[in-house]
């Protein structure tokens, strides 16, 4: 389960974030996960629940926010949205496309104390 490490990851950031920011707890962590990035919501749930236990964010509300597959057609040159990695350009059925987003996870933002 991946989804460990990476509250690992976000929970230093967090505390970094508080040591350099002052700040003491944490009330609500807000994450933007792409559609590729391969995240379980159930298992990014639990496991920062646990992750964040003993630090300025525990207990604090996770809200993961959804962010779109993107791709460049090189039949029409438009980026486009797309489900999944494999699909056709939405706009003009071309199958040459290049992944463009949606494999990345970040903090959007934190609601400090």
């Amino acid at each position: 389960m991946h989804e460990m490490s990476l509250c690992e990851g976000v929970r230093s950031v967090i505390e970094e974030a508080a040591l350099a920011n002052g700040f003491s707890s944490v009330s609500r962590v807000r994450l933007e996960i792409g559609r590729f990035a391969g995240v379980e919501k159930p298992a990014m749930a639990f496991a920062f629940d646990v992750v964040m236990r003993g630090s300025v964010a525990e207990g604090a509300a996770l809200e993961m926010i959804d962010l779109p597959g993107r791709a460049m057609c090189y039949d029409c040159a438009k980026e486009v949205e797309i489900e999944n990695r494999l699909d056709n350009c939405p706009i003009c059925g071309g199958g040459k496309l290049m992944p463009m987003g949606g494999d990345e996870m970040r903090i959007k933002d934190l609601e400090v104390t």
